[in-house]
C-alpha cells in the first residue's frame, strides 16, 4: 500500500483508496465511489504546462473509444471526468472511471510455457477483433499493454493511442521495438498495423528481446530513416530458442511482414489459430520448458509521439 501522504484523500468525488499504477504522464488510483461502495479504478492526468494538453486529447480520446467497446479481454472504460477552468476553459485535468484490475502486466514476472502464452495471446487476438469489428484500432499493443488475472483472463489496457481505422496520425505514434513500418511513415492505421504490434509483442515474450533493427529505437526521425523495403524480418524464434514451438514462432513470422498485405490478415484467424496451438501444447507439453524463464528487465515502455520530421 502506499504512503497516504503520496496519494490525494479524494478525485472528482470519489474516495481514493491508493495509487495501483503510473504512468509517463498519469497516475492510476483505486477508488471507491461513496455512494455504492464500489471500488474502481481511476485514472489521472494533470495539465501542468501547455505541452500536457496531449496528455489531456489522450485521455478523452481512450473515453471516446472505450466506451464504445463491450469485450471481455478489454478493460471496461465507465467514466470521462474533467476540471476547467470557467464553463468554456482550459482542462486543468482529466481522469477515466475504469473497471479496477487485480493483475500483473506480461512484461513482468516469469515467462509462461507456451501452452499459456497461446491462450493469453488468442484472447487478446479476439479484444482487438472486437475493437476492428467496432471501427477501431489499438495502435500500442506491447506486453505491458496486457493484464493477465489469476484465473488467466487477459485484459487489454490503455487506449491512449486508439484511434478510427484509416486514421493518419499528425505525430508519429507508438513504442520502439513494437511499432509498424505505417506508423513511423504517418500512414493510415488499419487493423494490420494491430497484426504487426501484436506479432512484436508475441515476439518479446517468447524470446524477452525486442526485433532487431526494426526501427531506429533512438530516433524519433523515423520517417525519413529507414524504407520498408529495407526492413529485414528477424531470424524465426524457434530458431533462437529451440524450446519455442515452431507453430508460435510461424504466427509471429506472419503477423511481422514491413508490408501490411503480407501480413495475416485477421485477428479472428489469428485468434482460431492460437486456440489449436494452445491444446496442441497442453496435449503434448511442447514448450512446457519455456515456463519460469525471468525477464531481465521489464519490456520497455518509452513511446514515439513526435511531430513528424521534416527533411529539404
Amino acid at each position: 500500500m502506499s504512503s497516504a501522504s503520496t496519494i490525494p484523500t479524494e478525485l472528482f468525488g470519489y474516495k481514493v483508496v491508493d495509487k495501483v499504477g503510473e504512468g509517463a504522464a498519469s497516475v492510476v488510483y483505486a477508488v471507491m465511489d461513496p455512494k455504492s461502495r464500489q471500488v474502481m479504478a481511476l485514472k489521472h492526468v494533470l495539465r501542468r504546462t501547455d505541452k500536457d494538453q496531449r496528455f489531456i486529447d489522450q485521455i478523452e480520446q481512450e473515453y471516446k473509444v472505450g466506451s464504445k467497446l463491450d469485450h471481455v479481454n478489454i478493460r471496461a472504460i465507465k467514466r470521462y471526468l474533467k476540471n476547467q477552468k470557467y464553463m468554456f476553459g482550459t482542462v486543468t485535468d482529466a481522469a477515466l472511471l475504469m473497471e479496477l484490475v487485480d493483475a500483473a502486466t506480461l512484461d513482468t514476472g516469469a515467462r509462461p510455457s507456451a501452452a499459456n502464452i497461446a491462450n493469453y495471446f488468442a484472447q487478446t487476438a479476439r479484444a482487438l477483433a472486437h475493437m476492428h469489428e467496432r471501427g477501431f484500432v489499438h495502435a500500442d499493443m506491447k506486453p505491458s499493454n496486457m493484464m493477465v488475472c489469476e484465473d488467466g483472463t487477459v485484459k487489454v489496457i490503455d487506449l491512449g493511442q486508439a484511434c478510427a481505422v484509416g486514421t493518419v496520425k499528425k505525430r508519429i505514434q507508438g513504442t520502439p521495438g513494437y511499432i509498424a513500418p505505417e506508423q513511423a511513415f504517418r500512414q493510415e492505421i488499419t487493423p494490420l498495423t494491430d497484426v504487426y504490434n501484436f506479432g512484436a509483442t508475441l515476439y518479446w515474450v517468447l524470446l524477452r528481446d525486442e526485433i532487431p533493427c526494426a526501427l531506429p529505437s533512438g530516433n524519433t526521425r523515423v520517417s525519413s530513416a529507414i524504407e520498408p523495403s529495407q526492413i529485414r524480418l528477424p531470424k524465426p524464434p524457434h530458431q533462437q530458442d529451440g524450446r519455442i514451438p515452431s507453430e508460435l514462432s510461424d504466427v509471429v513470422m506472419q503477423c511481422i511482414p514491413p508490408h501490411a498485405n503480407q501480413r495475416m490478415q485477421s485477428m479472428a484467424m489469428i485468434a482460431d489459430r492460437l486456440d489449436v496451438i494452445a491444446a496442441h501444447c497442453r496435449r503434448t507439453g511442447a514448450g512446457r520448458e519455456l515456463e519460469g524463464m525471468v525477464s531481465a528487465g521489464s519490456a520497455p515502455d518509452r513511446n514515439y509521439d513526435s511531430e513528424p520530421s521534416r527533411t529539404g
